[in-house]
């Protein structure tokens, strides 16, 4: 059926008060089951199968795979099959989205593992006990979960800001579940027809699909003597400068530096299409103009001034110039100054967020009328947050003195710094369904490190506080958009959430040892042995290196750098400024600009792609005509066809080149 939401223009202008109830009314589902007891057990074991792939994964490619997609639709076949064969009922919709909560927290628990606690234990040559790593990371990802509810009722209830990870995984549930009446049938026709078209194009693109048909299935290695699979590549330029380098063709430059080095390439991503159609025009043309500016015209010219230059890497090696350096020596201060200046403003053009927390803090209500506050008995009471938020957060200060031995006052100076990169990553979320984590984790590390250079557990375990807490915090927020458009309790979906924790956790962390603990010849196990050949942990490295880095002195940065921050503080202040007073959004986005300097320039691209396409097909077609059927009312469908046929089928190349090819 077809999911109800507000109008953009009751968005604008109705109080959070008014689309609480109109909520409530028209999409509110209380009397489906949600958090039972076998949607909880399906997302406890499956969310722990599913945190142990994506740790074997991110072991060898530095990355952590969502999981919502799959999770959802492995739960929805699985319980259909068992009905089928009369040992069970179908999961209702609410359940399901309920067990994909527990399955993506537990999917997320795995990030510590591969970059700030594995670099921990390279850089001090310490084996922390498994038990120590999983209690603090349970008790830093409670108090994400904490300060992502205060934060829902902004982005969610009131700003109704897309997620667009989140969104995609409600269209999916509703066109699983509603499939078999009018609209729904057409929505989950988009959705088949989009998913299959893509799963196909990214099958093709798949080295490891691809090697595992022609080489194990076919065995075409034998009959023709192939020594490598065949597969289109997603990076279209590849094929140019194929033919450049054989032919001597002119390679694109801009004052000197190649389009590659960079990062401007031209790239096919079809779940970054669908991502864009999602995010939607305004901020999809703010990223990519964030991408120009920083990419083509302020990088090229800091390059050549020699503000950004080749560096000596944490083995003495010179590393390549290339789009991640250029990030992280220049780019991020003014990137990263515009997400900050942009959410803080933002955030404090809603005084009434804080000041209702003080009201009901202070026990003083104002005469409610009957049903006044709706939601009362179905979110999250707020107290929970306000008190849960300090006593945890001590807590976690204290563990992290204890475990790892960051001075305790150091730890709690780094909790303002870690709130408001919080507020920073559920905004990126809310707007791109990316969470900059790794980028927003360096901020905790150079300015704790700045602080105390000489124990590098203090910047490598804050800023694994900081990516804790932001990505629960983020990926929470995700999960309950699937649910607030389904109609489910979102006190239910946090306490899911917090199953999730317990179950990535336990599974995870014994894992840990077992695949980077391995021992020696001498049956010793060393931190040495972390990274090997099998298990490169190229986030763990990262992470290292930038802790060396600042162990043996951080060069101050150059003038450039500081000039770029102050224009970028000033020009995402103007913009939330006038749209506080202004009332209705500026057509540019401060955060969205700032994600486009982070974000990979071919991501960013083809996400505007996506955005205009959807935007244009929409302004080009009437509504009734079959046409606006499609593209502007099917736009969500065909966005989450889009995404979830690239994930799934991303996923299994993935899973195909770390269990079967692991070898080469």
């Amino acid at each position: 059926m077809a999911l109800a939401h507000l109008t953009d223009e009751q968005t604008r202008t109705w109080t959070r008060e008014q689309k609480d109830r109109w909520w409530f009314e028209n999409v509110y589902r209380g009397n489906l089951p949600q958090l039972t007891i076998r949607s909880g057990l399906t997302g406890f074991f499956l969310g722990g199968i599913l945190s142990a792939t994506n740790l074997y994964i991110g072991g060898k490619t530095g990355v952590t795979l969502g999981v919502n997609l799959t999770s959802v639709i492995l739960a929805f076949v699985m319980f259909r099959a068992l009905t089928r064969i009369g040992l069970g009922n179908e999961f209702s919709i609410l359940e399901n989205n309920a067990m994909q909560s527990i399955a993506t927290a537990a999917g997320y628990m795995t990030t510590p593992l591969i970059s700030s606690l594995a670099a921990y234990m390279m850089v001090t040559n310490t084996i922390v006990p498994w038990w120590q790593m999983a209690v603090w990371m349970m008790v830093m990802s409670l108090v994400g979960v904490l300060v992502a509810f205060p934060l829902k009722r902004r982005f969610i209830n009131e700003d109704q800001l897309p997620f667009p990870e989140g969104r995609a995984c409600g269209v999916v549930l509703d066109a699983l579940y509603h499939g078999a009446a009018g609209e729904g049938v057409f929505k989950a026709k988009l959705l088949g027809i989009a998913a299959g078209f893509t799963a196909l194009y990214q099958f093709l693109i798949s080295d490891g699909l691809m090697r595992l048909v022609q080489f194990s299935m076919l065995k075409l290695d034998r009959r023709l003597g192939l020594t490598e699979a065949w597969h289109f590549h997603e990076r279209l330029d590849d094929y140019y400068y194929m033919l450049a380098a054989k032919f001597q063709l002119w390679t694109p430059k801009i004052l000197g530096t190649e389009f590659r080095t960079l990062g401007l390439r031209l790239t096919l991503d079809a779940a970054m299409l669908g991502v864009g159609g999602l995010m939607g025009i305004r901020v999809a043309t703010s990223v990519v103009l964030g991408t120009v500016v920083n990419f083509m015209v302020l990088a090229p010219i800091m390059i050549a001034r020699g503000d950004i230059a080749a560096r000596p890497g944490p083995t003495g090696a010179i590393v390549p110039l290339n789009r991640a350096e250029i990030v992280n020596q220049w780019s991020l201060w003014w990137g990263v100054t515009m997400m900050v200046v942009g959410s803080l403003i933002a955030l404090a053009g809603k005084p009434e967020i804080f000041t209702s927390v003080f009201k009901n803090l202070s026990g003083k209500k104002k005469a409610a009328a009957p049903g006044d506050d709706v939601l009362k008995n179905i979110e999250l009471p707020l107290w929970i947050s306000f008190i849960g938020v300090p006593l945890l957060s001590v807590l976690g200060c204290y563990l992290t003195h204890l475990f790892f031995g960051v001075p305790m006052w150091l730890a709690l100076l780094s909790l303002p710094l870690i709130f408001v990169l919080t507020v920073i990553c559920v905004n990126s979320m809310a707007l791109t369904s990316w969470t900059p984590t790794g980028s927003l984790s360096k901020i905790t590390q150079f300015t704790i490190g700045a602080i105390d250079r000489a124990n590098p557990a203090s910047n490598l375990i804050t800023a694994g506080m900081t990516a804790e807490v932001a990505s629960n915090a983020a990926n929470l927020l995700s999960d309950i958009k699937p649910g607030y458009m389904l109609g489910a309790k979102p006190r239910q979906q946090a306490m899911g959430h917090v199953i999730g924790i317990i179950s990535g956790a336990l599974a995870a962390t014994p894992l840990f040892f077992v695949l980077f603990m391995q021992p020696d010849a001498a049956g010793v196990r060393s931190p040495a042995n972390i990274a090997s050949e099998q298990f490169p942990m190229p986030s763990a490295l990262q992470w290292r290196g930038v802790a060396e880095l600042i162990q043996r002195g951080v060069a101050s940065l150059p003038p450039s750098a500081i000039y770029s921050m102050i224009g970028a503080a000033l020009f995402a202040a103007f913009i939330e400024i006038m749209t506080i007073v202004r009332r209705r959004p500026f057509p540019l986005s401060s955060v969205s600009i700032g994600l486009g300097v982070i974000l990979p320039p071919e991501y960013c691209l083809t996400m505007w792609i996506g955005a205009v396409f959807f935007w244009w097909q929409s302004r080009r077609h009437a509504v009734g005509t079959a046409g606006h059927r499609t593209w502007a009312e099917g736009m969500e469908p065909i966005c989450a066809g889009l995404i979830t046929g690239a994930a799934l089928i991303g996923i299994a190349n993935a899973l195909t080149n770390a269990f079967l090819f692991a070898g080469g």
